[in-house]
């Protein structure tokens, strides 16, 4: 028996490992079935159930009334513990999440375990042997708050409470007493219960809002009484009565299942579309040093503001020729007209009708970069094209 109850204790451990290891996220290819979107939660209507072990603690039995009387007469004191075995629990619920972590719900439970003995009672010839089984149905409301672990997506971890009813029927009691007789009881009692709940649920990504929840649950109730009676075994004569006064305490490891409804898929990362780039409407075009003739690249740039004057509906086009500083004002007035008629009549030759044509020149007035006089900077011999 005891390696029985070993068993089951290895085996809640087992399923509940992954709570204490909340905080540590695991590898992705590990978990890439079970990922959650960051920030998704809960929304609106979902239901819930999950099955597992339940272990009830031992219950203190305190019998009065004729039953106490009649055990005394028999030299046997009237206290005792009933002693279960592990049993089954499960539950269901339905639920609502308000999308912020905060969850309620209305909860329906069963629980059973087999009695394995009823010790604490003392007297000559009592043997402590019971046959028998308890059986508990509730019904709870619970608030609960799911948990959100930075850097970690494939599980969320979750605590709460509740408070409810539960009917507990102690189904088939009989403990053999000495003088020939025993301790029968089948009844059931209905008392205030309120629980302890902490869990993680691990969602399942191809189907949005599934998940499987894996949790641990104390539930407490009020002492409650069964009525007992003291059966002769040779006749069935019930021969003194009273009550058991019980307490109920369980502990449950669970696993189940839950489904929210009109849950939003997951978000799938879209790459960024880079928007295309509005057509330039300023072209610079370069010389060499007293040149006015174009360059390979020059007519390049050239060929560009000709097409981009057509995509942008440009009516006017702007061409001023300039000059660096080295020489007579004079001479570069006239060389920058000469770089500024260069550039139009290439754009001429692209298709761009003259008379859309502006030229002007404005000598080493408007350097791009200011120098001294005599200096040849590259940057100021130069024709700028400019689309309006």
């Amino acid at each position: 028996m005891n390696q029985f109850k070993t068993s089951l204790m290895l085996g809640a451990a087992a399923i509940a490992l992954p709570l204490a290891a909340g905080a540590q996220p695991a590898p992705r290819s590990a978990f890439d079935n079970f990922r959650l979107a960051p920030q998704q939660t809960v929304t609106g209507l979902y239901i819930g159930a999950g099955a597992g072990v339940n272990f009830l603690e031992n219950s203190t039995l305190n019998s009065n009334n004729t039953l106490a009387t009649g055990l005394a007469a028999r030299g046997v004191a009237g206290r005792g513990q009933a002693i279960f075995e592990p049993g089954f629990v499960g539950v269901f619920s339905i639920g609502y999440g308000f999308g912020n972590g905060l969850r309620i719900e209305a909860e329906g439970n069963f629980r059973q375990n087999d009695i394995d003995k009823v010790g604490g009672f003392r007297g000559a010839g009592f043997t402590n042997t019971a046959g028998g089984m308890q059986r508990s149905y509730g019904a709870m409301a619970n608030m609960l708050y799911d948990f959100r672990i930075p850097g970690v997506t494939w599980m969320v971890p979750y605590i709460g409470g509740g408070v409810g009813y539960v009917w507990r029927d102690m189904h088939g009691l009989s403990v053999s007493a000495p003088g020939g007789v025993s301790l029968r009881s089948s009844d059931i009692d209905g008392r205030f219960a309120y629980q302890a709940i902490g869990g993680a649920a691990f969602p399942i990504a191809s189907v949005p809002g599934l998940a499987v929840t894996a949790e641990y649950r104390y539930l407490g109730t009020q002492p409650t009484d069964l009525n007992t009676r003291l059966v002769n075994t040779t006749n069935g004569r019930v021969i003194g009565g009273g009550t058991l006064r019980s307490s109920d305490n369980n502990h449950s490891v669970l696993v189940g299942l839950r489904y929210a409804f009109n849950q939003a898929p997951a978000p799938v990362p879209v790459a960024a579309v880079a928007a295309a780039p509005a057509p330039a409407r300023t072209y610079l075009v370069f010389f060499d040093w007293d040149r006015a003739d174009l360059t390979d690249r020059a007519r390049q740039i050239i060929g560009d503001a000709a097409t981009n004057a057509r995509t942008v509906a440009s009516t006017r086009i702007e061409v001023s020729g300039h000059a660096d500083r080295t020489g007579t004002a004079a001479y570069n007035q006239r060389l920058s007209v000469r770089r500024a008629e260069a550039v139009a009549g290439e754009l001429v030759r692209r298709g761009v009708a003259r008379n859309e044509i502006t030229i002007q020149g404005f000598g080493f007035d408007r350097p791009l970069v200011a120098t001294a006089m005599g200096v040849r900077e590259p940057q100021n011999r130069r024709v700028e094209i400019v689309l309006r």
